[in-house]
């Protein structure tokens, strides 16, 4: 198999199963608030931990993919990974769970910079939407059945359950990461990119912010409307599961196409239709009757954060090419950065803002940060595969 699709594979799969661990913990949220007695700012804190730790990890993990190439960052981060799985299933302390989530965001630094770098390295300019699609179809995958599985597995089984299944994953994630790539050559390892010079083009300035937006609306989403739908509609972690699940399943059917999208009309074009249509979307979640009209309108979200989330990634890889370089872990640990920085401010918000303001204002809030970032992104130009 030449070395690409091995790249392709092995970054599917380890994307799959890292969202997938991170996905486990929404359909729990109602436990940890009714059975543990969770306020909603210790649960915005466990979901923040994640991304602080994603944070903090992120410019380290890209400066060791630079210095070793990405196959042994993306071993190491499965020491983390497996420590914190256990953690989840053993412990039903707030210390304990909030060190658990904290080793599980930086091992997803060590997933995703040095995964996302893998097929840069892989795909030329005019492939990597599609490419990066394709895997973060596997991410999205995790998104979709994440939640479904781990509803299911506490309400049949017990809320241990998700993560045992957790650490069996992580054990075919590890053979995937020691073997499959083996054969993978290695690519000289560039130098990093000084963030100031990466931050110094518009271009990537705009799809940073795009990134943060992104994971921004996801984040406060997962944070808060599993305790609303528990308190609004009475629903079990199995239900509350599966209306997420539909958010994932857009986003995950849709990531490969899109990709491709971006490649033949532009990142740009792309990325404003996105924008648009959440200004519209997000604030309608408290406006819903009923548990169906959440789940399609959590499927219309899911579909709508694709057209964000996929002009950035590639867009990124190109401005590091247009800078004469190859250091694609750099400008993907600046980017994963921004992913992060929205994840935590996306539980901020939802642990914060929603006592005082509630859900409505909260949204609109949120309404009006896609507002000015559209308007921000008429300064990127419309001409496909170049920005």
């Amino acid at each position: 198999m030449p070395p690409k699709y091995r790249a392709l594979i092995v970054t599917f799969l380890a994307f799959h199963i890292d969202t997938l661990l991170y996905y486990f913990l929404v359909p729990l949220l109602p436990y940890y608030a009714n059975n543990l007695g969770f306020t909603s700012f210790e649960i915005g804190v466990l979901f923040g931990s994640y991304a602080l730790a994603l944070l903090v990890a992120t410019y380290p993990a890209g400066r060791l993919t630079n210095r070793y190439g990405p196959k042994k960052p993306m071993l190491w981060g499965l020491f983390g990974l497996i420590i914190s799985t256990a953690l989840f299933a053993w412990s039903s302390n707030f210390v304990w769970l909030l060190i658990a989530r904290t080793l599980q965001g930086a091992a997803g630094a060590l997933t995703w910079v040095p995964g996302m770098a893998l097929i840069a390295d892989h795909f030329p300019n005019e492939q990597r939407g599609k490419a990066l699609g394709f895997t973060f179809m596997g991410a999205n995958l995790g998104v979709l059945l994440g939640p479904t599985i781990a509803g299911y597995l506490v309400t049949h089984f017990s809320y241990q359950s998700p993560f045992y299944l957790g650490i069996i994953l992580i054990v075919i994630d590890t053979i995937g990461r020691l073997f499959f790539v083996k054969d993978i050559p290695t690519i000289e390892r560039p130098k990093n990119i000084p963030f100031r010079q990466f931050l110094a083009h518009r271009p990537v300035r705009i799809f940073l912010l795009a990134m943060m937006l992104a994971t921004t609306l996801l984040t406060f989403l997962e944070s808060t409307l599993p305790v609303y739908l528990d308190r609004q509609f009475s629903l079990t972690p199995k239900e509350i599961g599966l209306i997420f699940g539909l958010l994932a399943l857009m986003h995950a059917l849709t990531s490969p196409i899109i990709g491709s999208l971006t490649d033949r009309i532009g990142r740009a074009n792309v990325l404003r239709f996105g924008l648009f249509a959440m200004t519209i979307l997000i604030v309608l979640p408290p406006w819903m009757l009923s548990p169906l009209a959440m789940a399609y309108l959590l499927g219309a979200i899911g579909l709508t954060t694709t057209f964000i989330i996929s002009p950035c990634s590639p867009g990124v890889a190109a401005e590091v090419e247009n800078m004469g370089s190859r250091a694609f872990a750099s400008g993907f640990s600046y980017l994963s950065f921004s992913y992060s920085a929205g994840m935590f401010v996306g539980s901020l918000i939802g642990g914060i803002l929603i006592g005082p303001l509630g859900l409505k204002l909260s949204l609109g809030f949120l309404s009006l940060l896609c507002i000015g970032l559209l308007i921000f992104s008429y300064q990127l130009r419309a001409k496909p595969r170049l920005n």
